[in-house]
């Protein structure tokens, strides 16, 4: 990652905004999987990425995550920087306590559950917040079990992951995620580890999350029914830029890059 000492003339993030990518690059060996992305979402905002295999979306989760570094640009997370912090009146790359601060904005759902095995459905919901939060054990339990209610899983704390379906698993870790209290939920393709009869159980706690909760939320799915509904703003990634964004309405309805045509009309014929 670059040093940045200066802001390099990096255009500043807009007020509204919580997220801001500033001319982002990341490259994995020879290949330029982010190419200068400007990328903006603004607080409260749901924002679906759709886009062709190794077109850079679950990468921008995985960056904001602080899951891969960065080969260049800024990226600011609730008017801070991520990757850098500022020292001396320039910016320099981040230090593990600063990530760590950082992390505290986001939560995120992954392909897979990635649940603690040996422990319980509350188990495996409590245990960031007393070790990373420091709440008591009281704090936490009551922590989950609201958010265990809030995703239709209430009456299954005391199982393990092996004692539910795949659907409960990704439940309980959207419901691990919301306990850490975050003000940024990402979403990595929550759906595509499911059998097709589950999907749509996840799918409506994400919508009831999106319609009745205040969270920032970015998503990346194939699921384009549900980017249709979900979304204030989805946005079509190829080659590690944005082709085209807009209203779900106008980028699945009418959208006005031949790109985007292309990739929705092989899209739709082979989902």
């Amino acid at each position: 990652m670059n040093d940045h000492t200066t802001n390099g003339g990096a255009a500043p993030p807009t007020p509204e905004a919580i997220i801001h990518f500033d001319r982002v690059v990341k490259r994995f060996g020879p290949v330029t999987v982010l190419d200068s992305l400007d990328f903006e979402v603004r607080k409260g905002e749901k924002v679906t990425i759709i886009g062709p295999s190794g077109s850079g979306k679950s990468t921008v989760l995985r960056i904001l995550m602080t899951l891969e570094t960065i080969d260049d640009g800024i990226i600011h997370v609730a008017g801070r920087p991520l990757w850098h912090e500022r020292r001396n009146g320039g910016l320099v790359p981040a230090s593990e306590n600063h990530l760590r601060d950082m992390r505290k904005e986001m939560g995120m759902v992954f392909q897979q559950f990635n649940l603690f095995p040996h422990m319980t459905v509350r188990r495996n919901v409590t245990e960031a917040p007393v070790h990373v939060l420091g709440l008591s054990r009281q704090e936490a339990n009551q922590r989950a079990e609201e958010y265990l209610e809030l995703v239709g899983l209430s009456d299954q704390v005391d199982k393990f992951p092996s004692q539910l379906s795949g659907g409960q698993q990704q439940r309980v870790a959207i419901a691990r995620a919301l306990a850490m209290r975050p003000n940024i939920m990402l979403f990595d393709e929550p759906t595509s580890a499911l059998d097709p009869e589950l999907v749509g159980e996840v799918l409506n706690v994400i919508q009831r999350l999106a319609e009745e909760h205040d969270l920032t939320m970015l998503l990346v799915t194939h699921e384009m029914q549900f980017a249709k509904r979900v979304s204030d703003r989805v946005c079509f990634f190829d080659k590690g830029r944005i082709v085209e964004q807009g209203p779900p309405e106008q980028v699945f309805g009418a959208p006005r890059e031949e790109r985007t045509r292309d990739f929705l009309k092989n899209f739709l014929n082979t989902a």
